[in-house]
């Protein structure tokens, strides 16, 4: 079961029930995983030992393990801390992390912004200079959505943008907001949310004006025109 080198793994830590449980992982992996990839368990972890401390080699007892994960099945006992538990982010994958969200915003930026005084947009290749020259910090953590409009007031010294961010009240119907929510957060930015008593959602969000439209299209094509908004 030792896929990988011990040397090259991260600890993936579960508290609970006042109790410290870790295993060894590869971090890629684990992520993977986390986020619903298809990968084989195996794959993912370094062994099936099940820690109290690894640093230390203390190994979690098994009363402590059989009256926290209520199973004897090891395996099961792994996938829960797997799903559950916080990992040790390896320097490379947080550098992965944002490599990939300064894509994102550059792309928003290239999408959504215009020079004024010729109302057209940046290149991607100008925005990815501005924001290197105003040495923005990108936090892996956070959203593109998120970021974007702070890093567009650092790097409007640099280059002449236009990026206007509006804000939305939306009412989606009970029976679409399920469908709708993921559309919500790949285009704007949620800044509150409320379920109604009839099972619909309420929402507040901040979308740039160049997404506006397609917002409201995709919306609009879940819930067949029934999208109740108003700018706030």
């Amino acid at each position: 079961m030792f896929k990988m080198n011990v040397d090259d793994a991260v600890i993936c830590r579960l508290k609970k029930n006042g109790l410290n449980f870790e295993i060894l992982v590869d971090c890629d992996k684990t992520m993977d995983f986390k986020h619903g990839k298809e990968v084989d368990i195996e794959d993912v972890i370094v062994g099936d030992d099940i820690f109290k401390d690894v640093k230390k080699g203390e190994h979690a007892s098994e009363h402590d393990l059989r009256n926290v994960f209520s199973t004897d099945d090891k395996k099961l006992m792994i996938r829960k801390i797997l799903k559950n538990g916080d990992v040790q982010l390896t320097t490379e994958y947080k550098n992965k992390l944002r490599d990939e969200k300064k894509k994102a915003i550059i792309s928003l930026i290239s999408r959504n912004a215009v020079d004024p005084k010729t109302n057209i947009p940046h290149p991607p290749q100008r925005v990815e200079n501005a924001m290197n020259e105003a040495r923005v910090n990108i936090d892996e953590f956070k959203s593109a959505e998120q970021q974007v409009g702070d890093i567009v007031k650092q790097i409007i010294s640099i280059i002449p943008i236009a990026y206007e961010l509006r804000k939305l009240e939306l009412t989606i119907p009970a029976d679409v907001s399920g469908r709708a929510y993921p559309v919500l957060k790949q285009l704007a930015t949620i800044l509150n949310e409320t379920w109604n008593n009839d099972g619909s959602l309420t929402v507040n969000v901040e979308v740039p004006a160049g997404l506006q439209n397609e917002l409201f299209d995709k919306l609009n094509g879940i819930a067949h025109g029934r999208i109740e908004s108003k700018n706030i």
